[in-house]
């Protein structure tokens, strides 16, 4: 299948007044066309810079990117104009950010504000433009659309304005829909009904979704593939199944070691330390001053790429076979050896 997007070697940097913080560190991979993609790690990791990357949100200063390309279907979205850039959002590339409840606009109705990129990238009549903002409203499950047209943001659940940020984001029929942690704000039970809709999305109008989430729950429900973010780099990637049940990264296994599970008993194994500081990163693998399995070669160099499956992809030294012969390791502090 078609590849619709591949960031390659993406480094973006924040100037402050402390020094430079180099928040995304040389990223890769690609989506294909109707694929769900899902970037998931802690908070902080990088991912809604990368997904802002691609839309070229980044605000310019502090955040500039420094190297790498973005294609989107061939063209290098890093080499585009703002013009042209204006062009691509809401049209090609469309985004879903984090927070319903201050997306929309509390001033104006919510059919002006679906209606809005409508007319300013389409030539539609307002007949035409309201007749597609009711056909979206249903798409997502908002009863009585027409009359819901004329209300105000605050006259909906927070439910409900999540799926209005969904019927804005699609009503321009992209072909990239770019959801940054668009379940993170609601109960639930909302957020089941969100995942279904985006389930529902994806089959009728074939649209292809990168997902950012911490919440592995929620990447369980809808992705086809995950990867996994730490300290502004992409260090697993693989499908939903070898993710969930091959994890080889010891960062992968501490977040799946740590979501809650009905059919698990004890407590919940957290994992101890906090994120590398990102003004001055490791020279090494990100994650070894949190690793229990850490061998020398960790701290001085970045692991090298391992493919495991056509999808299942590490860079981990506990992976790589010169490493695993290595005499140089360091046990660590509960005295177990890498395996």
């Amino acid at each position: 299948m078609e590849n619709i997007l591949e960031v390659k070697n993406l480094h973006v940097t924040f100037s402050t007044y402390g020094g430079n913080v180099k928040a995304v560190r040389g990223v890769d991979f690609h989506l294909k066309k109707g694929e769900t993609l899902a970037i998931v790690g802690e908070s902080g990791c990088g991912k809604s810079v990368t997904s802002n990357s691609i839309m070229r949100l980044i605000p310019n200063p502090p955040g500039r990117i420094v190297a790498g390309n973005i294609l989107f279907n061939g063209e290098d979205l890093t080499k585009a104009s703002e013009k042209r850039m204006r062009s691509i959002r809401g049209v090609d590339i469309s985004m879903i950010f984090q927070d319903p409840m201050t997306a929309l606009n509390p001033t104006l109705t919510i059919g002006t504000q679906l209606i809005e990129g409508l007319v300013q990238h389409h030539k539609v009549t307002a007949k035409q433009a309201k007749r597609k903002a009711i056909e979206m409203l249903e798409l997502v499950g908002i009863p009585n659309p027409e009359e819901r047209l004329k209300q105000y943001p605050h006259q909906f659940s927070g439910g409900m304005r999540q799926r209005i940020v969904i019927a804005i984001a699609l009503i321009c029929e992209p072909e990239l829909l770019i959801a940054d942690e668009p379940t993170t704000a609601l109960d639930v039970t909302i957020q089941a009904q969100i995942l279904e809709l985006f389930i529902k999305i994806q089959k009728e109008t074939g649209v292809s979704i990168i997902l950012i989430t911490h919440d592995l729950g929620v990447v369980a429900k809808i992705a086809d593939r995950i990867a996994v973010m730490y300290a502004g780099k992409i260090i697993e990637t693989g499908t939903k199944r070898e993710i969930f049940y091959e994890a080889q990264h010891p960062y992968t296994k501490g977040l799946l070691h740590s979501v809650p599970r009905l059919d698990a008993r004890g407590d919940l194994k957290p994992i101890d330390g906090s994120p590398p500081d990102l003004f001055s990163p490791p020279i090494g693998c990100p994650f070894a001053a949190r690793c229990p399995f850490t061998m020398e070669v960790c701290d001085n160099v970045f692991p090298v790429q391992t493919n495991l499956s056509h999808h299942h992809i590490v860079n981990c030294w506990l992976q790589d076979p010169r490493a695993k012969k290595s005499k140089s390791v360091r046990i660590t502090v509960d005295g177990r050896q890498p395996t």
